[in-house]
């Protein structure tokens, strides 16, 4: 009977034992499980946030709207291009983006005029192929039905305006000194940072690019070429 007693006990011990182990494995498995899940979480939620932020930098894109022109003038012998003129509205159900121009213009004295107490979030770049310049001054005027503001929302549209050299307007465009290169200094009138004396002029059949780039969203950019005949006003499409 004792011998009898004692195979109960074991055999007690054993399954009490395996259960144990069946026990620890359902533990393990039920942390391994949460921690795959979780990952799955983590990494749906990570999916989630870049497509969103994929979303927002499309939606939040500028759109150029029907032609380019480029506006041409006399500088001593050269007749050169000192102003590019576009459109852009924003994207459907895009953002509003921040507009504020560097520079205002007046058709006074020297154009473009140095905004001192301007914050622009935005800035426009120029090359063709003789030179590149990061950070041309550029205007802008909205056109069309528009809340005041310097912000492109929905159903606006703004006019940019480029300035690669200086407007004098007191003197026809024909005149010699209609146009002048930019200097280093906005004391004294008219922009910085567009061609400067010593570089190249914008003369006909010129290729160049201009690349607006927002504070939000992609760079809108616009390739044309100049005619192989200078006129006042071209369009460039």
């Amino acid at each position: 009977m004792s011998q009898g007693g004692n195979s109960q006990r074991q055999r007690g011990i054993t399954g009490l034992e395996t259960s144990i182990v069946l026990i620890a494995f359902v533990v393990v498995a039920s942390v391994f499980s949460f921690t795959v899940l979780s990952a799955g979480v983590f990494s749906s939620e990570a999916a989630k946030q870049t497509v969103l932020a994929g979303l927002k930098e499309t939606r939040s894109r500028l759109r150029q709207n029907g032609s380019v022109f480029a506006f041409s003038a006399q500088t001593d012998t050269t007749r050169s291009v000192y102003k590019i003129v576009f459109i852009v509205s924003n994207s459907l159900a895009g953002e509003p983006l921040d507009l504020t121009p560097p520079y205002t213009a007046d058709e006074s004295g020297l154009d473009p005029d140095f905004d001192a107490a301007a914050v622009p979030a935005s800035i426009i770049s120029y090359a063709d192929e003789d030179q590149r310049k990061g950070d041309v001054p550029w205007s802008v005027h909205f056109i069309g039905s528009n809340n005041g503001d310097l912000l492109l929302e929905d159903g606006e549209k703004a006019e940019i305006t480029v300035w690669l050299m200086d407007r004098d307007n007191a003197v026809a465009e024909a005149d010699p000194s209609a146009i002048v290169p930019m200097d280093t200094s906005t004391a004294n009138g008219g922009g910085v940072g567009g061609i400067e004396a010593g570089d190249s002029l914008i003369v006909k059949s010129t290729r160049f690019v201009l690349e607006l780039t927002p504070q939000i969203g992609a760079a809108l950019t616009i390739q044309r070429s100049i005619p192989p005949g200078l006129r006042p006003v071209m369009n460039l499409n």
